[in-house]
């Protein structure tokens, strides 16, 4: 079966947010790229911890943008191996030395991280897996601010679920939502006159007692914030047997190395931010003079 393409889900304009990063590192004279001028040169692309490669397509887009071609060693979505080797050649770029340099640092950026991001949520996804919980494994919207297209997609490239995009997405409400809306009951109730039959309603419970009046007002998902496991699951089994048709989110306290004490056959979807707070890959490019 082939590869799924993943960079064929990016909106049409996704380049243009490539080219925003070129201009904010780039905003009046390059000095460097004067230096070096527009001599040819051939530069290696380095991986230099081990992880998951993931950012092809972003790192493509920078370079396209700078005139130059890439070309990859290694796959998206495929397991960095150093083997005792202090780096490993990923991938060989060519183009003129200035705009090298010039898309150097946002490419580099934008692959770490990229590749960090997944890194962490193919961890999670793969100890889920093995402990034989097949539910969704899925991020939040604690995106970076300007970067969450590259954050999403790099869920996607390890195997977890992108959770909501944006607000528009599916409609959430939480402990803020309910407060000001009066009730759970209200607020789900507006909250479907607004959305449709269309666009799922997740509600955000602190305790059972909001949890099933989340499922009885009409919410399609309630998240369970904040339980501890062993209660987690007692919640869970309460709610399958009481609305079996809601989905159950568990939420909060979650980290990829205790992901699977909140597993149970109650339990559809775990949450938590691997775009918040993880470890990035690190990368380098080093122009190899005389290579072709």
């Amino acid at each position: 079966m082939e590869a799924d393409c993943f960079e064929d889900l990016l909106p049409p304009e996704w380049k243009a947010v490539v080219h925003g990063w070129l201009r904010e590192d780039t905003p009046a004279f390059d000095v460097g790229g004067f230096v070096v001028g527009n001599k040819p040169e051939v530069a290696h692309l380095y991986a230099k911890s081990p992880g998951m490669l993931c950012g092809v397509p972003f790192v493509n887009a920078v370079f396209e943008a700078c005139g130059c071609e890439v070309e990859w060693l290694a796959s998206e979505g495929s397991m960095i191996d150093l083997s005792g080797e202090k780096k490993l050649h990923v991938a060989t770029v060519r183009g003129p030395a200035r705009k090298l340099l010039l898309g150097e640092r946002t490419a580099l950026n934008t692959l770490s991280r990229a590749s960090g991001v997944a890194t962490r949520a193919a961890t999670a996804v793969r100890n889920a897996r093995a402990a034989g919980w097949m539910g969704a494994v899925a991020g939040t919207r604690k995106t970076t601010p300007g970067f969450r297209l590259v954050e999403k997609y790099a869920l996607l490239v390890a195997g977890a679920d992108t959770h909501r995009y944006d607000l528009s997405h599916m409609v959430m409400l939480k402990d803020n939502h309910i407060w000001s809306a009066g009730s759970i009951t209200h607020a789900v109730a507006k909250a479907r006159r607004a959305a449709g039959f269309s666009t799922k309603i997740e509600v955000e419970a602190g305790t059972l007692e909001e949890g099933l009046e989340a499922a009885a007002a009409g919410a399609d998902i309630v998240m369970l914030d904040n339980f501890e496991p062993a209660a987690l699951k007692v919640a869970a089994a309460q709610l399958k047997r009481a609305h079996p048709h809601v989905l159950i989110e568990a939420s909060g306290g979650i980290t990829v190395e205790n992901l699977t004490e909140f597993a149970s056959a109650d339990v559809d979807i775990i949450s938590k931010s691997y775009h918040q707070g993880y470890d990035v890959l690190d990368f380098s490019l080093k122009i190899m003079p005389g290579a072709k």
